[in-house]
């Protein structure tokens, strides 16, 4: 497989995101998603009374305030998100976010559907596997909201999407979901989804896990509300 990237490369196939090679790849696009599986991790739980993002921060300088190192996002009331790759490229798309449900909610008077919207973000990113002269985003986006429902949903650098009961993106995502697909229950609370997040962090991350570099958030299904966890809350369920 190497030898016939090199081969690709060689022959000028990944200059462009919008030229496929002979086997019908897209390589940028396939270099973004390399990129998101070098990110940071986060997960997605939908639990019976709401959703709960949690992701590793991994400060690792002494001298950063960890406060300004931001992974978990508000999108709306109730919506939340996580991104994994390049943040900065994350940044962009939540702030695009934000705007859309802001204007659904000035338009119709109505909170915008978590699908709805992950559909518009995914068409921008789809966007820019097809146009000359720029590059697939770098980044996977984890949204979490409520509805009628709580709801996960994962979007990768190609424009694609897919709904989750519990899911990971980033360093380590096969192993986190391994531990969320045999611990996972439909009827888990939120507190539960958290302690199952934390956990499968913990198993991953190893040694060098610590609860000031987790930050994590949830959408109530009761209030559809999103709120950040403080570190207390964490602290309890780490054993």
């Amino acid at each position: 497989m190497e030898a016939e990237e090199l081969s690709h490369q060689a022959m000028g196939y990944d200059r462009t995101s919008a030229m496929f090679s002979p086997d019908g790849r897209l390589l940028q696009a396939e270099y973004a998603k390399k990129t998101v599986k070098i990110g940071t991790p986060a997960i997605g739980i939908a639990c019976k009374d709401g959703a709960v993002i949690v992701v590793d921060k991994r400060v690792t300088e002494k001298l950063v305030v960890a406060q300004s190192v931001e992974k978990i996002f508000q999108v709306d009331h109730h919506i939340g998100a996580a991104a994994s790759g390049i943040i900065s490229d994350g940044r962009i798309l939540i702030e695009k976010a934000q705007v859309i449900a802001q204007q659904h909610r000035v338009t119709f008077d109505e909170a915008i559907h978590l699908e709805s919207l992950v559909k518009q973000i995914c068409n921008i990113k789809q966007f820019y596997t097809q146009v000359g002269g720029a590059r697939p985003f770098g980044v996977s986006l984890l949204f979490a909201g409520v509805n009628s429902k709580s709801n996960i949903y994962v979007t990768d650098p190609f424009g694609i999407f897919m709904e989750y009961k519990a899911t990971a993106i980033g360093e380590g995502e096969n192993e986190i979901k391994d531990i969320l697909a045999k611990n996972y229950r439909e009827t888990m609370t939120c507190e539960e989804g958290l302690k199952l997040a934390i956990l499968a962090l913990k198993t991953v991350v190893g040694k060098d896990f610590s609860i000031d570099r987790l930050d994590a958030a949830r959408i109530d299904v009761a209030d559809k509300k999103f709120k950040k966890y403080s570190k207390q809350d964490m602290q309890k369920l780490v054993k």
